[in-house]
């Protein structure tokens, strides 16, 4: 089974770092929520990962093979796609060209569009035309196109109500159950750890409650909340 392992990693901004410590393991066909409070390193953790920024501490592989010192490009290569905060779509093209840019065959389109049914009815209306729930299908569509092994979504729900958000809480699903290993790091902590297989807590820059069933988290809440403001 594909694996992407974080081991003791920690990574910096400016004067020191920002998160500590972390050590993980996102597994092929399995979510893995990362949450905790604002500010606690999880957005940075995700770019040391996927090569926006390098963390200072650690070790990130991909099957035992250390990509620490890969660009963001060549980590890509090796399937690792990062979704951004925010909707990250080409307003003034149509959804088809926006998924075609990773698609790249008609082939992978039908895929696509087969996961993503409710985006057919829209595939050649421009994309900023559409719902913000609509756009994020369009980013996640797009995502899923480039084939990934490793998906890491960073806060797919900023700035959707939550009934909004459920609606791509399946499609996440569909996506692990095709084989990719999903990173999720998310704000509404119940619904998140309603999708996920294993979940892990952090705040103020480090864990506060290792990787473990999500379950586990999602059924105690004193021990949630004890994760999220200490004992």
């Amino acid at each position: 089974m594909s694996e992407l392992q974080l081991a003791g990693v920690t990574v910096s901004r400016g004067a020191g770092p920002v998160i500590s410590d972390v050590s993980l393991t996102i597994r092929a066909g399995q979510i893995l929520a990362l949450v905790g409070p604002n500010g606690a390193g999880k957005t940075s953790l995700l770019e040391s990962v996927s090569g926006v920024i390098t963390h200072s501490v650690g070790e990130i592989t991909v099957d035992n093979e250390s990509i620490g010192k890969r660009t963001r490009v060549q980590r890509s290569r090796l399937g690792i796609s990062h979704i951004e905060q925010g909707r990250a779509i080409f307003p003034s093209l149509t959804v088809r060209e926006n998924i075609m840019l990773t698609a790249k065959s008609e082939g992978t389109m039908r895929e696509v569009l087969a996961s993503f049914p409710e985006l057919e009815k829209r595939i050649d209306a421009q994309a900023v035309l559409l719902s913000g729930g609509e756009q994020q299908m369009v980013v996640l569509a797009r995502a899923f196109a480039s084939k990934p092994r490793f998906l890491l979504i960073d806060e797919m729900s900023l700035g959707l109500a939550p009934v909004v958000f459920m609606r791509l809480l399946p499609i996440i699903q569909g996506i692990a159950a095709s084989g990719v290993g999903v990173l999720l790091v998310e704000q509404f902590t119940n619904l998140a750890l309603g999708i996920a297989d294993e979940a892990m807590v952090v705040a103020s820059g480090r864990v506060s409650h290792s990787q473990g069933p999500a379950a586990a988290l999602a059924e105690d809440p004193e021990l949630l909340r004890t994760a999220y403001l200490g004992s």
